[in-house]
């Protein structure tokens, strides 16, 4: 964005989109679409007043909301004047846009932005390092002795490969799958995320890669059902992520993402996002494999999380393709 300043003034900007008028042979105006103006407003903050100032004004710059590009600048905004008030000053500067086409949406700044693709890999990445150095040099993270004289478990052999399966696969997804959206994310957010799955990655690596760790109750039988419905699940979730990525299922023209011949695809018969589905089941199996604290709490806050993202996306779907999902469940199928 281009910044001004003004001894008096405070900047606010407005992102600008729309579309040109057409002349028909009659001469008459016709938008074929709505335009639209975003106004983008950072928190205000007190300034000190000059003398013989009675009023403040703010400057906002009008950008086109695609290109970024300057299109005006509308000047002497009161700190009372209202959205109307906007509209008239920029039709005023740009005649060809008339007040009653134009939108106006308030957004605050949110500080410094991160895309969406870092905002993933830096969540996917952090997890997948953790926990091989806890298995890689559990001699410099627990006591030297101890390491030495408790052999592992295969178990513990196990779950370092699921662990690293999961997290590997989200990375190349990210890359390569997935349409990211080319919006960003506050830097907070980032944050938090990095907070949440590298603690709870560090906590589960932790007690898994312990010497005194303890293998499951009920011995292999447990471990290798838990590790097959694992990778099944895994599986599931790729398949259904790459049917999501279709293009017939992106963008505002979206359809209803359907089965294929894939079995692991069927389950859209029954839920509206399977990939929540697969991912669930997969923290549940590897809590299973594992036996363990961290991990069963772990797969709880994921379960809470995507079930709330899911009943979310099942009522978009719902009024958007109702046909179609009025008899499904959102994630858990003929419960939830």
């Amino acid at each position: 964005m281009f910044k001004r300043h003004k001894s008096l003034e405070r900047k606010r900007e407005l992102l600008f989109q729309g579309l040109p008028q057409f002349t028909m042979k009659n001469n008459t105006r016709n938008f074929h679409s709505l335009s639209q103006l975003v106004l983008s407003a950072g928190p205000l903050k007190t300034t000190t007043a000059v003398k013989h100032s009675k009023t403040t004004h703010f400057e906002i710059e009008i950008l086109d909301a695609h290109t970024r590009k300057q299109i005006c600048i509308v000047d002497k905004v009161t700190q009372t004047s209202t959205i109307y008030d906007v509209k008239q000053k920029f039709h005023k500067a740009c005649p060809k846009w008339y007040p009653s086409r134009i939108g106006l949406q308030l957004e605050y700044d949110l500080g410094q932005q991160v895309g969406w693709t870092t905002v993933f890999l830096a969540e996917y990445s952090g997890p997948l390092l953790i926990y091989l150095l806890f298995y890689l040099r559990s001699s410099y993270i627990y006591d030297v002795k101890e390491s030495f004289r408790w052999p592992r478990h295969t178990v513990v052999h196990l779950a370092c490969f699921c662990h690293c399966i999961h997290y590997i696969r989200l990375l190349l997804e990210t890359l390569f799958v997935h349409k990211v959206s080319t919006g960003h994310s506050p830097m907070k957010n980032l944050i938090k995320g990095c907070a949440f799955y590298w603690g709870f990655t560090s906590w589960m690596a932790y007690y898994i890669n312990h010497p005194r760790y303890t293998p499951p109750s009920f011995g292999n039988r447990q471990i290798i059902v838990s590790a097959i419905n694992f990778l099944m699940c895994e599986a599931g979730n790729h398949f259904i992520n790459t049917v999501l990525a279709h293009p017939s299922h992106t963008g505002s023209n979206a359809c209803f993402p359907s089965p294929t011949y894939n079995p692991f695809t069927w389950m859209f018969f029954l839920v509206s996002c399977p990939n929540y589905t697969y991912e669930i089941g997969t923290w549940i199996s590897f809590t299973i494999m594992t036996q363990t604290l961290p991990v069963g709490i772990f797969t709880m806050l994921m379960t809470i999380q995507m079930s709330l993202w899911a009943r979310k996306k099942h009522k978009i779907y719902r009024k958007k393709f109702n046909s179609y999902v009025h008899r499904k469940s959102a994630i858990i199928p003929f419960i939830l």
